[in-house]
């Protein structure tokens, strides 16, 4: 049984006429014949009464033709959401992001987003770059956010913004306080290992002159937030991105090293060989979009 019987079966039964229901149809009137007769010999039912030169519905039909409106008016129905799909009418877009992005970069990229497509749905998780990665790997994500290069053969990766770390404390710096020897003695309080902010730290750290393998962690903590306030509370020395800590140097409760260190780049992420909607085609020009016009 295809579609195309179905619908040829129901013009018919609302005519009551072969004739007529080609012409409708725009199909010849044999084609007509040869669909409802593959119908009935199909399954040894009598869809028709033929009467003279007209037609009639049998019991059988009747009952047929209640079942074949019900079928034709969900796929009728799945035709307009794929057309809502293909329009950015309807859909949900999964993103997950590392947690500075997703706290700090990502919400008003967002936010401008959903003002422009406000008929699709956004879910955003939030995770440390490796979760991320983990994932978009899984399909439990279209499109991920992290903080550094992930090195992963099956996801593809592209940077669309930069950030900076800033070494920050308690009290303020002096010049003998930023010297490596001094840096390699200090407390610090560290993100865990996973975070793209720790590897980047650990990175800036060696081109600095600071092995970071060899640091004083007084505490490794899982946010940005609960780094932020261990070091206000004069805990030891941080690196967070700037956007983490940027309220908290504004208030004085945080005070910056001299230091500069290279920016960094958050990286898009997704699956190389699953498919990417029209939604997810639209987010990731989105951002490329708003990243340009943030500079």
């Amino acid at each position: 049984m295809t579609l195309e019987q179905l619908r040829i079966f129901v013009c018919v039964a609302e005519r009551e006429h072969m004739t007529d229901a080609a012409r409708t149809l725009h199909v010849t009137q044999s084609a007509v014949s040869a669909a409802i007769a593959a119908l009935e010999a199909r399954h040894g039912v009598r869809l028709f009464h033929r009467v003279g030169r007209g037609i009639v519905l049998t019991e059988a039909g009747s009952l047929f033709l209640a079942e074949a409106r019900i079928i034709l008016a969900r796929v009728a129905a799945a035709e307009a959401m794929l057309d809502d799909l293909s329009g950015l009418r309807r859909g949900t877009l999964r993103v997950v992001a590392s947690q500075t992005i997703a706290a700090y970069w990502l919400p008003p990229a967002l936010a401008a987003f959903r003002a422009r497509f406000p008929h699709l749905e956004i879910v955003l998780e939030i995770g440390n770059t490796m979760q991320v990665a983990a994932h978009v790997q899984a399909g439990q994500s279209d499109f991920g956010i992290v903080e550094g290069k992930v090195d992963n053969p099956v996801l593809a990766q592209w940077p669309i913004a930069q950030d900076r770390l800033v070494l920050v404390r308690s009290t303020p710096f002096d010049a003998q306080s930023c010297t490596p020897e001094a840096l390699q003695k200090a407390d610090w309080v560290m993100r865990e290992q996973g975070s793209g902010t720790r590897s980047t730290l650990d990175e800036c750290l060696r081109q600095s002159g600071v092995d970071p393998e060899t640091l004083t962690e007084v505490l490794v903590l899982p946010s940005n937030e609960s780094v932020r306030t261990a070091v206000e509370a004069g805990a030891g020395i941080a690196g967070l991105s700037s956007l983490v800590v940027a309220p908290a140097l504004a208030a004085g409760t945080l005070y910056a090293a001299p230091l500069a260190f290279g920016p960094r780049e958050f990286f898009g992420l997704r699956h190389k060989e699953r498919y990417r909607s029209q939604a997810v085609e639209a987010l990731t020009d989105f951002i490329a979009q708003y990243s340009a016009q943030q500079g």
